[in-house]
């Protein structure tokens, strides 16, 4: 399981060889950080290699 956020997020290379076992959490305040573009776009890469990807709503949490 991967968690991306405005504070912390896992390398980028193991975002993009995440495959159909992997779950990414995308947390809104992701989309502050500065390095967001490049994340969304290896997210895309995940998310085509087939792993699960979801979008959080604010407020929303990982039970």
């Amino acid at each position: 399981m991967f968690v991306i956020d405005d504070a912390d997020a896992p390398a980028l290379g193991d975002i993009r060889d995440a495959g159909p076992a992997d779950c990414i959490y995308i947390r809104a305040a992701a989309t502050s950080r500065r390095d967001w573009p490049r994340y969304w776009e290896a997210a895309g890469v995940a998310l085509k290699r087939g792993a699960f990807v979801h979008v959080m709503n604010r407020g929303e949490t990982l039970l």
